[in-house]
């Protein structure tokens, strides 16, 4: 190198063998900014290959480049970031003093994209990088805010305003509830509102993993744990949601071995590939649901006392839809509003359909009502869902399907019932009302009377 002193053994070898073997990028130039040397690392991060720069002043190269300014002023730089292509990297530059006299410059990159990766974890098998992470978090995001949760029955803004809380907090959550009653939609809402949002959120069906690949689908593997695994191994689902939420529905369909596992991760925040003896720590918040009752699967034994209480701290139950009455209706126009958007039709309800929704038990709950009200929208002839667009389940039975199977003194009974107790809510209860109604009816006020007593209708029905 022009200008630096080359010892007459084998030490200058020995010391630029080190430097083409670092994992940091290094250049060097004399005092006269002539590039002198770059390793293998620079040309890797910059692109530029020795035989373009070596031997030829730096700007001529680089235009940009800085480390001419620290070799006249003497004075270093550092953390300066650059980009090449998808590699970002922050250089650091100094000058070269030789007995008080500046002979040069040296400039160390450091890939921070690999740095990025390598935080991560600090075992040889870390493979995610900041590309990696940025792709993560994009796929395993969530979409659903509290905005989006519809309804305006008192059950549910309780529900919301606990949940609310929840999610300012760091406790794991457990939400239970039906099928279909909304629990992945309130568990990313919960997300979106913590201090996680930034980070993934992973939702996992625990009731679709099998046995054998449970395990390392939630903690991953190391590179020859098992035939066939990846090579270099498999990140696992909980070290993916690092930084923010996974969401573990249908938790109780989780062997007893993995609700173990699950348990000691939970308490200690940390996870253990398949093959691996190392702990990998994870910041992660848990959400749980389930539409099964725990708490008699633990009196079962069918799952972990331990895991159900260190779960339960903060619960959420959704109730059925056939228990917000009030929200079914808003609930409907909400999805045919959806449905009519992407259909490019103004659509809406025959007043019926409302009774009908109404009057329907919903076992499939907000699911079956978002399948419904998609059917009666691509079944409608014009802009109003009506009676015959419904599907046959969901539409009001006749009197002769309804009472298969019933004895005709039972079927009569049932009928008259219900068309006395209809005409009392509508005409009232008080005197007058009866003696019209019975007039209606063809029958005395008297026979009224005993009809009334006999099938049992009260003043309180249907308010």
């Amino acid at each position: 190198m022009k200008n630096i002193p080359t010892p007459a053994d084998n030490h200058l070898t020995w010391v630029l063998s080190i430097l083409d073997s670092i994992y940091d990028g290094v250049l060097v130039i004399d005092e006269s900014t002539i590039v002198q040397y770059i390793n293998p690392e620079y040309t890797r991060i910059t692109g530029v290959s020795r035989d373009q720069i070596i031997g030829r002043p730096l700007r001529e190269v680089r235009p940009k480049a800085m480390l001419p300014d620290v070799v006249r002023t003497g004075k270093p730089i550092a953390g300066v970031f650059r980009r090449e292509g998808g590699i970002e990297y922050v250089v650091d530059m100094a000058p070269i003093i030789i007995e008080g006299a500046i002979k040069g410059g040296v400039s160390v990159l450091k890939d921070i994209t690999e740095v990025q990766r390598l935080s991560k974890e600090l075992s040889n098998f870390a493979n995610r990088t900041d590309h990696l992470k940025s792709i993560v978090y994009s796929v395993y995001q969530a979409r659903y805010t509290f905005d989006n949760i519809i309804g305006n029955s008192d059950n549910i803004k309780k529900i919301i305003k606990a949940a609310k809380k929840f999610a300012s907090g760091e406790n794991d959550i457990l939400i239970t509830g039906e099928s279909g009653t909304g629990k992945e939609v309130f568990a990313q809402a919960i997300h979106q509102a913590s201090n996680r949002s930034n980070g993934p959120f992973v939702p996992v069906s625990c009731a679709v993993l099998t046995p054998t690949l449970i395990e390392s689908e939630l903690f991953g593997y190391g590179e020859g744990a098992f035939t066939g695994g990846k090579k270099g191994g498999k990140i696992g689902f909980f070290e993916i949601a690092d930084g923010g939420t996974i969401f573990l529905d249908e938790i109780g369909e989780l062997p007893l071995d993995m609700q173990a596992k699950l348990l000691r991760t939970l308490q200690e925040r940390t996870v253990r590939r398949i093959g691996e003896t190392e702990e990998c720590p994870v910041n992660v918040r848990v959400i749980a649901a389930t539409n099964r009752n725990l708490k008699m699967m633990v009196k079962e034994g069918l799952f972990r006392s331990d895991l159900y209480y260190r779960l339960d701290v903060m619960s959420i139950y959704l109730p059925p839809l056939r228990e917000r009455d009030r929200d079914i209706g808003i609930l409907a126009d909400h999805f045919l509003e959806r449905c009519g958007t992407r259909m490019q039709r103004r659509l809406e309800f025959a007043p019926e359909i409302y009774k009908c929704f109404s009057n329907y038990s919903w076992p499939g709950n907000i699911r079956e009502l978002i399948n419904a009200v998609e059917y009666a929208a691509s079944m409608a002839e014009d802009n109003v869902i009506r009676m015959n667009d419904l599907q046959e389940t969901i539409r009001p039975k006749s009197v002769l399907d309804s009472t298969q199977g019933e004895r005709l003194a039972d079927i009569v009974h049932n009928i008259e019932r219900k068309i006395i107790s209809d005409r009392l809510q509508h005409h009232g209860f008080d005197l007058p009302s009866k003696k019209r109604l019975a007039a209606e009816l063809g029958i005395s006020l008297a026979t009224l009377y005993n009809k009334i007593k006999h099938l049992g209708i009260r003043a309180d029905e249907g308010t």
